[in-house]
C-alpha cells in the first residue's frame, strides 16, 4: 500500500467515527478544509464514494462501511502496537483525551492533575467540557467522566469520587422578602437558575425524594446556562435560586453568602467514575493516570 493512500485511509476513518470533519480534523491536528480534501482524493483513487455529507454530518455509505469494517480493526491492530512499543521508553508518554463536565474538571480532575502532571512531562492530557453522553469511542476520546448511574455499557469503570448530593441554594439579596421553599413544589413561585442538557437539548429537571421516590422539577427563570459555574456566579449575584452539587457551594454557605434549602429533599448520587472501553489494554499513560485519579475512600 502507497504512504499516501495509508494516511488517507486513517483521515477517513477518523472521520467517520468522529460523525464529521471538524471533530476529525481537531483529533488529527490538521485544517477541516485539508481534511476534506484528503478524503475525496482517496474517493477519487478508489472511483467510490466512501462518505455522504450533509450540512449537519457525515455518515459512512454502504461502500464506506465494508471499508470500516474491513480495515478498521487491521489498522486499530497496527495503532495498539505503535503505542505498545512506546511502553518500552524509560518515560511514559502519549496523550489521554477525556470528556467530562465542568464540575468534574475543576473539583477532581484539575486538582489531581496538576500533582500528577509534572512527575510525568511527556504524558500529555486533553480535557473537553461537554455535558452530552458520547460514545467515547466513536469520538476519538481515551475516556469520559460521569457520574455512577450515567456510565455506558461495556465500558471499564473506576471510581474517582465520593457519593455526591445536589443542594438549592439561593443568596440573601433574591431570598430577601421572599418565602423559603418548603416542598420542590413551591419552587413555581421562585426565579430558578436553569441547565441546558446537550444530550437532550432540553432543560436540567432539578431531582428529588419523597419517601424513597423520585421526583422532579422543572422549573422557570430568566437564565439558562449550560456551565454549572456560570449558574453559581448568577446565584451569588441574586438572579435567582440555584440547583448544584454541595461540596461546590460549601464554602459560600459556611460564608453566609448562600443559604441552602430542601435538603432533606435531595438524594445522594453515585459520585464520578473514570470509564474506558474494557476491548482494549490501556497504555501505560492511561494506566498511570487512572492510578492517580482512583478514589480511596
Amino acid at each position: 500500500m502507497a504512504r499516501d493512500q495509508f494516511g488517507d485511509l486513517l483521515a477517513f476513518f477518523a472521520v467517520a467515527r468522529a460523525g464529521g470533519f471538524t471533530r476529525a480534523a481537531a483529533r488529527l491536528g490538521v485544517s477541516q478544509p485539508s481534511l476534506s480534501h484528503t478524503v475525496r482524493q482517496l474517493e477519487a483513487r478508489l472511483g467510490v464514494q466512501l462518505l455522504t455529507r450533509s450540512t449537519r454530518s457525515v455518515a459512512p455509505t454502504e461502500a464506506g462501511q465494508r471499508l470500516i469494517d474491513r480495515l478498521a480493526p487491521e489498522f486499530d491492530g497496527i495503532e495498539t502496537d505503535i503505542l505498545a512499543l512506546g511502553e518500552l521508553r524509560d518515560q511514559p508518554t502519549g496523550t489521554v483525551r477525556i470528556t467530562a463536565i465542568d464540575y468534574a474538571i475543576r473539583s477532581t480532575l484539575w486538582p489531581r492533575l496538576a500533582a500528577f502532571l509534572p512527575q510525568y512531562p511527556d504524558i500529555k492530557v486533553e480535557l473537553i467540557n461537554e455535558y452530552a453522553s458520547v460514545d467515547i469511542v466513536a469520538q476519538g476520546y481515551d475516556a469520559g467522566v460521569r457520574f455512577g448511574q450515567e456510565l455506558a455499557q461495556d465500558m471499564i469503570s473506576v471510581r474517582i469520587g465520593p457519593d455526591i448530593r445536589n443542594v438549592v441554594v439561593g443568596a440573601a439579596a433574591y431570598l430577601a422578602g421572599r418565602t423559603l421553599p418548603q416542598t420542590p413544589h413551591d419552587l413555581t413561585a421562585h426565579t430558578c437558575i436553569n441547565l441546558r442538557t446537550s444530550t437532550y437539548g432540553g432543560l436540567y429537571e432539578w431531582e428529588f425524594v419523597n419517601d424513597g421516590r423520585a421526583l422532579g422539577a422543572r422549573v422557570e427563570g430568566q437564565l439558562v446556562f449550560n456551565n454549572a459555574y456560570d449558574i453559581l456566579d448568577a446565584a451569588r449575584a441574586g438572579f435567582g435560586l440555584a440547583y448544584l452539587p454541595a461540596d461546590m457551594v460549601a464554602a459560600d454557605i459556611q460564608s453566609g453568602l448562600l443559604a441552602p434549602m430542601l435538603q432533606d429533599w435531595c438524594p445522594t448520587w453515585d459520585g464520578l467514575h473514570l470509564y474506558y472501553p474494557n476491548r482494549r489494554q490501556p497504555s501505560r499513560a492511561m494506566s498511570l493516570l487512572i492510578d492517580a485519579l482512583r478514589y480511596n475512600a
